[in-house]
């Protein structure tokens, strides 16, 4: 049955009392899904170091089980370079704590790291392209003859040839020569800076590109804004050439800032918070999400039968979804199930949010819901939606919900053959009001 810890309760009353702070504010959201003044997820530009750290967490999952030999031992190779990180930051003036986590990002701290065989693309800590590096940065990179000795140093006889062989393939391309890497990395970021003004833009177009940058900002119309505004603002219905322009460069290019926020954060555990680094390490490599970040094992309650579930209905921890398509924008599946009432709250968010950014009135089907498996689905946070929608513009809507809650940390969500299953974090509390109007 559910025992609702303690621990998980204090946070639920933190959190709901700091946004009880946040909604006495005066001025109004710049952006809702629901159009709603009191949405504890509208943006507003002075939320926006909160919304950066949210965005962090919420794409951590991917730069932890993406780190070759595991997050602690990517975190070990990276630290060793620090002093040539904050000699290329302090020459660059630029943070270094910021080139750190995109030495992390772009090449696990490897400076032989290569995007693929050709070497006309990306390789070295930070990932040079051939024609970036000689174009824009005054590198010397000679592709052909790197990729030689490349192949000479895969044939190496023992660690002293390859070193020889690896240090004549640094002076002909020196995207292999770490210090040079960082160097040129960080003369990018400062040239990007003088271009937009900021730090946060600067990063941004390492990996989408200055002039595709200046097309997404001059679409948006506000060349002053911060990433965080232009990421948050932006959505079909509002702002829906930017909005398009960022989608249609890829998921790499749009969510990269959060990314390599999220590896500056991994950098500051190593140093600072080590214990805390392996335990969330354990979490995200325990599930294809970072659902189990959501609700660790420990810290939830699980049913366990039949009986579990329904004495959980009658005591409310349980409630069903019920079949109200006009009010929720959700229709549950045959059978119906049901959700932890926080959980619930989120998917009507979902939901309602689906409905008002698409214009389209059709629901979402909600499938599996609570279920004594022994999974996520045991907890009651979880519930899948069916992969099948009215058209293209509330498919957009479901997806632009899904990438929106998750920068914020408040869903994890997987794509699976039919269905989108997602996970809601106790912050859907927050919501309860929405879920019963």
């Amino acid at each position: 049955m559910f025992l609702r810890p303690i621990i998980a309760l204090l946070v639920i009353t933190a959190a709901a009392a700091c946004w009880f702070v946040v909604l006495r504010e005066d001025d109004p959201p710049s952006y809702s899904p629901l159009n709603l003044a009191d949405d504890p997820w509208a943006y507003k530009p002075d939320r926006e170091d909160e919304f950066e750290s949210r965005a962090a967490a919420g794409h951590s999952h991917v730069v932890y089980v993406k780190s070759p030999g595991g997050i602690v031992a990517t975190a070990r190779r990276v630290e060793r370079w620090r002093p040539q990180v904050e000699e290329a930051a302090d020459e660059a003036g630029v943070d270094a704590d910021l080139i750190e986590g995109m030495v992390l990002l772009e090449s696990a701290g490897r400076a032989d790291a290569r995007a693929s065989d050709d070497l006309e693309g990306a390789v070295g800590l930070t990932q040079i392209l051939a024609e970036t590096a000689t174009g824009l940065l005054g590198m010397r990179v000679d592709v052909a003859r790197s990729e030689r000795l490349t192949r000479r140093l895969a044939r190496a006889r023992g660690p002293r040839e390859a070193a020889r062989m690896g240090a004549q393939r640094a002076l002909v391309d020196e995207r292999f020569d770490p210090e040079k890497a960082l160097a040129a990395t960080g003369r990018y970021l400062k040239r990007a800076m003088d271009e937009f003004g900021r730090e946060d833009l600067g990063v941004v177009s390492y990996h989408m590109g200055i002039g595709n940058l200046q097309q997404v900002l001059g679409a948006y119309g506000d060349d002053d804004a911060s990433y965080a505004q232009l990421y948050f603002d932006a959505s079909p219905d509002r702002e829906p050439r930017a909005y398009r322009l960022l989608v249609d460069l890829g998921d790499d290019s749009k969510t990269y800032y959060w990314r390599v926020l999220a590896s500056r954060e991994v950098m500051r555990l190593y140093r600072d918070e080590r214990l805390k680094l392996e335990r969330l390490a354990d979490l995200q490599a325990g599930a294809a999400s970072g659902e189990l970040v959501l609700h660790p094992p420990a810290l939830t309650d699980h049913v366990e039968s039949r009986d579990d579930i329904d004495a959980a209905y009658r005591d409310g921890a349980l409630r069903p979804v019920p079949n109200r398509p006009a009010r929720y924008g959700l229709r549950p599946a045959p059978g119906g199930g049901g959700l932890r009432p926080e959980a619930f709250a989120l998917a009507a968010y979902i939901g309602r949010g689906v409905r008002n950014v698409s214009g389209v009135k059709a629901p979402l089907t909600v499938t599996r819901t609570v279920r004594p498996d022994g999974g996520i689905h045991a907890t009651g946070y979880a519930f899948d939606v069916r992969r099948s929608y009215a058209n293209g513009r509330q498919a957009e809507a479901f997806q632009f919900m899904l990438d929106r809650l998750q920068a914020l940390n408040v869903i994890a969500w997987t794509r699976d053959t039919d269905t989108i299953h997602i996970t809601a974090s106790r912050e859907g509390s927050l919501l309860m009001k929405l879920a019963r109007d």
